[in-house]
């Protein structure tokens, strides 16, 4: 979910610590080289011309921007709630026996409930199942030493908990903030585009009111009061009327309020795109909302910074370090066959695909909600809490790479909404991203959506596609037959499954992180907080795991050694 999450995933996003069998549908699509020992990395197309690009040169990232200096965050009441939460961990009574909690999956949400368990005075064990951290925000180095990642990911200032952690670590310099503006490209005007500048002296609404207003391009003045006059029951009636509107899609809902269906094509269609990679006839206006909601009521809410260099090496071995500084351990290439169950029905243990056996105190899982769904135990499966999970079903999603054998004009150092009909947002990472700067040639990475037709194409029918539109985009730089700008390679990343599909109805299926197993829960973005499928969402869904099992300290420190007495006994 851009939430923009802008996370686009690589095959099964964070399929982690989980063994995929083959099984109907999405499976069946799987090679055997997949299912090896990088059995997630995509085959890469590498369409190398007769000219190549240069490799980087070794040695540290070199400055070569000036960003837009951090904003204000750390006194907004979200990022001091947030702050709160995080602060718990530390100051909680040290553990007498610490516990040692198996967790499954090292994207943010595992990699976020390991650091906040540590916190804690716990001994968390991170199983990923890949050689590589991070889940939907992976990343691979290719043979001429460039990155290309599972997505485009951007940093929101209405991302506290995300916010929070990049300070707790130290790193709050690694994010490259953007100007405040939202920049859509005009399908109607080929290379041009219409900004949504949101103005520094105003407070939240004011700016992103003014905003809107101030564009004249998208939108008519009669189109904006109709659409502000729709909002206005959500104004008045805060959460719950927001949570009241998960029942509809967001073109249902614009019908039902009166707005204009040109609102929904100028604007929605994009956002739709953006935030869960679906249209909007399909995606629950709950999540519009929600991300207006933020947008609109936190002043920098909507301001977007990216990462500066690949996210497994500037993001995940930060909080990897910190972790195994506390005590705790971080394994790859460990990937789970079987959840192995007591009499009783409770965790035993994890079995590993290489035969080892894992056991805790404490189990979590951190994958993907499909990844959850294929190894449940089947005396699980009647259980309302898990037979919900059931509606929830990742949505497939592409991400591309094109790195061109010039610098691109038509474009900013900044994100991009295509409008297209097959790409979402983009954005020139040779401009945006200190360690892909690159002065004379542009590297596009593009999220192609919705996907579910073009998941199974071929990489060069997806690339002519992207061409095709980019030529759109680029009509005096990119045509399609590449008789203007050559393609020197590209990275096409496939993913059957990413975030969860937020369609109506979706909300009463997500679970709370404590499953009614006891000693087993979960975190992931599908799991119940207020961020919705996100890597805010994943990182709070983390800390609320993290805050159950400390809570059950006394009940899963009693459960351990009744389990040890038992052992001794039978022995």
């Amino acid at each position: 979910m851009l939430f923009l999450r802008s996370s686009v995933m690589v095959v099964f996003g964070n399929v982690s610590a989980a063994n995929l069998p083959y099984q109907n549908g999405f499976l069946d699509a799987l090679s055997s080289e997949l299912m090896g020992h990088n059995s997630f990395r995509i085959p890469i197309s590498s369409q190398a011309l007769k000219t190549r690009t240069r490799r980087r040169t070794s040695g540290p990232l070199q400055v070569v921007c000036v960003d837009i200096p951090r904003p204000e965050l750390d006194n907004t009441v979200n990022f001091l709630e947030a702050a709160s939460l995080s602060a718990s961990f530390r100051s909680a009574p040290r553990p007498a026996k610490p516990l040692k909690v198996v967790i499954a999956g090292a994207g943010l949400a595992g990699l976020s409930t390991a650091k906040y368990l540590a916190d804690a005075g716990h001994q968390p064990l991170l199983l990923e199942a890949r050689d590589v951290l991070g889940g939907k925000i992976a990343a691979w180095k290719d043979e001429d030493g460039d990155w290309y990642e599972t997505g485009l990911h951007i940093f929101f200032g209405a991302y506290p908990n995300v916010q929070n952690l990049f300070g707790e670590l130290g790193i709050n310099d690694r994010l490259q903030w953007k100007e405040h503006s939202m920049i859509f490209a005009m399908p109607s005007k080929p290379g041009e585009f219409s900004r949504f500048d949101f103005p520094d002296v105003l407070p939240a609404p004011l700016n992103g009111i003014w905003a809107i207003l101030r564009n004249n391009e998208m939108l008519t003045w009669p189109e904006k009061i109709k659409f502000a006059i729709g909002l206005l029951p959500a104004m008045v009636g805060g959460q719950a009327y927001v949570e009241a509107q998960d029942g509809l899609s967001v073109e249902e809902w614009m019908r039902k309020q009166g707005v204009p269906d040109r609102v929904t094509d100028e604007v929605f269609i994009a956002m739709s795109k953006a935030l869960n990679f679906i249209n909007p006839d399909e995606l629950s206006m709950q999540c519009i909302l929600i991300a207006l909601n933020r947008f609109l009521q936190e002043k920098h809410g909507s301001k977007m910074a990216f990462l500066d260099g690949n996210p497994p090496e500037r993001l995940c071995m930060p909080i990897v370090e910190h972790i195994r500084s506390l005590g705790g351990e971080v394994r790859l290439n460990s990937r789970i066959r079987k959840i192995e169950l007591e009499d009783d029905g409770t965790v035993k243990s994890f079995l590993l695909t290489d035969g080892t056996t894992i056991q805790g105190d404490a189990y979590v899982f951190a994958t993907p909600v499909d990844i959850l769904k294929l190894l449940l135990p089947d005396s699980w499966k009647e259980i309302p809490y898990f037979k919900r999970l059931e509606k929830l079903v990742g949505v497939p999603v592409i991400n591309v790479h094109i790195w061109f054998d010039r610098k691109l004009k038509n474009t900013y150092d900044h994100l991009l909404f295509s409008r297209s009909n097959l790409l979402s947002v983009y954005a020139d990472m040779s401009l945006t991203c200190k360690e892909y700067y690159d002065p004379n040639r542009s590297m596009l990475e593009l999220v192609f959506a919705p996907a579910e037709e073009w998941i199974s194409r071929t990489d060069s029918d997806i690339i002519d596609a992207t061409m095709k539109e980019l030529e759109k985009l680029f009509p005096d730089e990119i045509a399609a037959d590449q008789s203007k700008a050559k393609i020197l390679k590209y990275h096409v990343v496939k993913t059957p499954r990413s975030v969860y599909k937020t369609i109506p109805d979706c909300e009463p299926c997500r679970p709370l992180q404590r499953s009614p197993i006891q000693g087993f829960y979960l975190a992931g973005d599908y799991t119940k907080q207020k961020y919705l499928a996100s890597m805010e969402g994943a990182v709070l869904s983390g800390k609320f795991c993290s805050q159950s099992i400390v809570q059950d300290y006394e009940l899963l420190a009693a459960s351990g050694r009744r389990n040890l007495s038992e052992t001794t006994v039978s022995t």
